[in-house]
């Protein structure tokens, strides 16, 4: 296993004692390519440091500070999961959510968990719905679950 330090923004994560990526992999049958997270948040601070923790799981992160940015984005096409806040100014992240489809697997993260958007999110095919402060081990199963569906959906990994 490989030991990484993981830096972050206040308390936003629970960092475990120990990084791995045979820990997140574990469970994926094959990789073709580096994975492209895309991170969607108005907050800096969050942006920054999901940035950091995808970024030491070894997979390539684009951050965006709207749901518009990202869309207007070069990166849409080659995104393997998204990770975005639910309340943004513009677009929310629950409407971003509406407008893909389920073309990209998605993960919401919200300092305001409200069951009637949890709901609808999941129901649309969300992979998780995660409260601020969240916990990296609890993100990382989010993010492995997502990679999965993505290569299932995409035809690239074979179980």
């Amino acid at each position: 296993m490989y030991d990484f330090p993981l830096r972050t923004a206040g308390a936003l994560y629970q960092a475990p004692p120990r990084w791995g990526l045979d820990l997140l992999h574990e469970g994926i049958s094959c990789v073709p390519r580096i994975p492209v997270i895309s991170i969607i948040d108005d907050d800096p601070s969050v942006r920054a440091a999901t940035h950091r923790l995808v970024r030491s799981l070894g997979f390539t992160a684009r951050t965006f500070e709207s749901a518009a940015d990202f869309l207007q984005s070069p990166h849409v096409n080659d995104t393997a999961c998204v990770i975005a806040d639910v309340q943004m100014p513009g677009m929310s992240g629950v409407e971003l959510q509406s407008l893909l489809g389920s073309f990209v697997p998605m993960i919401f993260i919200t300092a305001y968990p409200e069951d009637s958007i949890r709901s609808r999110a999941m129901k649309a095919g969300a992979i998780c719905f995660l409260s601020k402060p969240f916990d990296g081990l609890r993100m990382i199963e989010c993010i492995r679950t997502a990679l999965k569906r993505h290569d299932d959906d995409d035809g690239n990994c074979r179980t």
